[in-house]
């Protein structure tokens, strides 16, 4: 156990030494005030345009804006950061491929299990500290100038979003056990993602896929109740921890 904190340690002073904690933290805090701030910005954009699109024949009338355009905002921009996350990380594994860092953890008596335990808690610990502080930043602001109380099932489709990024996460694992350079790991964790978002658009099969959960917009507006994400909800953590289990064995024949 004190070898598996101390390489935990060693991954956090790297994530700092990398600057990933930083540019995430920048991340997360600029899409937090960005939602709001666009929704706020959108009366004088559309005024500043008038205009120009009175003479294309479209009149502007008054536009009421509220925390529902920041929230639509929140699940617009939200993508991007999960993107950037992995990204940022897909070389969490591959890096110490190519230099031979993990043989010298394994000496030192770190078993191989431990190593993909360790990544692993490191990219949720990331993803959720990011995620819930975008979204705390968002909620803050919108209850500052609005009422939040307009979205429905607000925490719920928040809370589906993370258990999305949790998954993309789970696949960005276990590629990084089975190929040895990032582009592997970006590549089978995209096409994968992009098949079942390709699969969604059938309508008989999309409510049971992981990519449904990151459909926020349609629960803050009503549009679906709750209940209809609860399949997607349990095969998305069925598949996460299956993704999380399977990597370890395969780890532990990777010839390092």
């Amino acid at each position: 156990m004190k070898s598996m904190i101390a390489f935990m340690k060693k991954e956090w002073m790297e994530q700092l030494r990398s600057s990933k904690v930083m540019i995430l933290g920048i991340l997360f805090v600029l899409f937090g005030v960005m939602n709001p701030a666009v929704a706020k910005l959108t009366p004088w954009l559309l005024e500043l345009m008038s205009e120009s699109l009175a003479e294309s024949g479209m009149v502007i009338t008054g536009v009421t804006i509220g925390a529902m355009d920041s929230w639509v905002q929140f699940f617009k921009n939200i993508p991007m950061a999960l993107i950037v996350f992995i990204l940022l990380e897909s070389n969490i594994f591959t890096k110490e491929y190519q230099t031979g860092t993990l043989l010298l953890s394994l000496t030192k008596g770190l078993s191989r299990y431990q190593i993909v335990i360790s990544k692993a808690l490191m990219l949720v610990s990331l993803w959720t500290f990011g995620y819930f502080l975008c979204f705390g930043i968002t909620y803050a602001y919108n209850a500052y100038f609005w009422d939040n109380s307009v979205a429905s099932s607000l925490l719920f489709s928040v809370f589906c979003w993370w258990l999305f990024g949790l998954f993309v996460i789970a696949l960005s694992v276990f590629f990084s056990v089975i190929f040895l350079s990032n582009t592997g790991v970006l590549v089978g964790t995209g096409s994968v993602v992009f098949a079942l978002s390709m699969i969604g658009l059938l309508p008989k099969v999309k409510k049971y896929l992981p990519t449904f959960l990151s459909d926020g917009n349609s629960l803050i507006y009503g549009l679906e109740k709750a209940d209809a994400y609860i399949d997607s909800l349990v095969i998305a953590a069925f598949v996460s921890a299956l993704c999380f289990a399977v990597s370890i064995p395969i780890f532990n024949k990777k010839s390092l």
